[in-house]
């Protein structure tokens, strides 16, 4: 990782903090606050794999795959972005905990086949162990006791820990690999 994508990774990190602070500030209005921020930064993830095929996976191997997986994530961008206009809170609450999940699963699953092919794997075998704990604490919170601004407490503590994620794999160091 250069310097420069050091201190990129280190101002989204802080920047999610920030926002993670403000949604704790805001606990009404964040609830259709939250899938518009979601949805808007899937769309810029969704132009930025597009950029990316556009330059240069087009001409790699399997760079088909990051178009499907760009046009994909726009639609579901497109999609959440369209559930901020809904008022209702329990759609809103069961989307977000269905992405929560799939997040954990996905992590858990990269991390076993980061564990297969003999690379580093723990760190994101903890963060989907902990994003699913998460969502079941959420529901169990949520829904048995009937407090649904818990979730926004929980989306903000969910951003401010994958913000600080980030600050920590900025600073950690990367391996060299040489070869002989």
């Amino acid at each position: 990782m250069t310097i420069l994508q050091r201190v990129q990774h280190s101002i989204i990190g802080m920047v999610l903090i920030i926002a993670a602070v403000t949604l704790v500030l805001l606990p009404e209005e964040s609830y259709a606050l939250i899938p518009f921020l979601l949805g808007i930064s899937m769309i810029v993830y969704g132009v930025y794999l597009l950029i990316y095929y556009l330059r240069l996976a087009r001409h790699m191997v399997g760079g088909k795959a990051v178009m499907y997986q760009a046009v994909i994530i726009m639609d579901v961008a497109l999609f959440t972005t369209s559930i901020s206009a809904l008022n209702n809170r329990f759609v809103i609450l069961m989307y977000l905990l269905g992405i929560y999940a799939f997040s954990g699963v996905v992590d858990i699953l990269r991390a076993l086949e980061a564990k297969n092919a003999g690379s580093d794997w723990k760190l994101k075998f903890v963060n989907g162990i902990a994003n699913m704990a998460f969502v079941i604490a959420l529901i169990i919170i949520g829904f048995v006791v009937g407090r649904t601004d818990i979730f926004v407490y929980g989306y903000a503590f969910s951003i401010a820990y994958s913000g600080a994620m980030r600050i920590v794999s900025a600073f950690k160091r990367t391996a060299i690999v040489y070869i002989q």
